[in-house]
């Protein structure tokens, strides 16, 4: 059976938990991003556009690259949380990697 590309993801994200290389929930995010420890911003698709479009715009204001990706549902469950809208990698080389995957997706 082959491991689709969502899989990979969700693995590198429960990696990345797991070495606490990554935050969620929108507080800890907005925090991490405004003290430039966040390298790379996930969203999740479903996330209200509210907080998607707050989230685009704080990215951008301090140069942080981001994607929508999963669902709430999905995100927060590879994290071993509920749910999640948000998630920053705060390492370079998880933030590459899942660039990497994200890309082989589109």
């Amino acid at each position: 059976m082959a491991i689709t590309n969502e899989q990979r993801i969700t693995n590198l994200l429960s990696m990345a938990q797991r070495a606490n290389r990554i935050v969620s929930g929108a507080f800890v995010v907005e925090q991490a991003m405004k003290k430039k420890q966040a390298v790379f911003v996930l969203l999740a698709g479903d996330a209200a556009e509210e907080s998607k479009k707050n989230f685009k715009n704080l990215a951008n204001k301090y140069a942080i690259p981001y994607a929508e990706a999963l669902d709430r549902e999905s995100l927060g469950a590879c994290l071993g949380k509920e749910f999640r809208a948000v998630a920053a990698l705060t390492d370079e080389g998880f933030a590459k990697k899942l660039r990497q995957l994200m890309e082989e997706s589109l």
